[in-house]
């Protein structure tokens, strides 16, 4: 497994699995398959940009195939920038249980620990997605609370949890 920044270059790769990620388990995102399939290539490839403030890594098997995403952001406010959030956590149904999530989070945490003033990491996650809980508890975040009908597609709600992991020894 080959965890490493993605770039410009990653683009129809990434689309690929994002497009196969909102039609497999559309309840786990915010957007749509049907937005998203209209995404241009340009469009594309910003999201997955690397800037001061955000970064997209991917895990890729041995054949080179792209099976996992997570989207890191810091926030951009003043009073906030010692938060960053992840997005867009997806592993490829073939690739699950066998570790590709963890190694993903695990460096997400290892880079956002290298953002000056990072203190916090924030994510939120479906109520019902017990494996992406139980994943990200193990890693040590802790649920602060949780938003009652955070999701709706169609005429079906989706409770999501919020999460937050502190980096910092006093916090924790």
């Amino acid at each position: 497994m080959n965890i490493r920044l993605l770039n410009e270059e990653d683009a129809q790769k990434y689309q690929a699995l994002r497009l196969r990620a909102l039609q497999t388990d559309p309840e786990n995102f915010g957007s749509t398959y049907e937005r998203e399939v209209h995404f241009t290539i340009e469009v594309v490839e910003e999201r997955i940009r690397q800037a001061e403030d955000r970064y997209v890594l991917g895990a890729f098997n041995e054949e080179g195939s792209l099976v996992g995403v997570v989207r890191f952001m810091r926030a951009l406010d003043l009073k906030s920038r010692h938060k960053g959030s992840i997005y867009g956590m997806y592993v490829a149904t073939e690739v699950r249980g066998q570790g590709v999530g963890r190694t993903l989070m695990v460096e997400v945490i290892k880079r956002a620990k290298d953002f000056d003033g990072v203190e916090q990491i924030h994510l939120q996650v479906v109520s019902t997605n017990e494996s992406a809980k139980k994943l990200y508890k193990s890693l040590g975040f802790k649920t602060y609370g949780v938003e009652p009908r955070g999701l709706k597609e169609g005429d079906q709600y989706f409770d999501e949890d919020l999460m937050v992991l502190f980096l910092e020894k006093e916090f924790k």
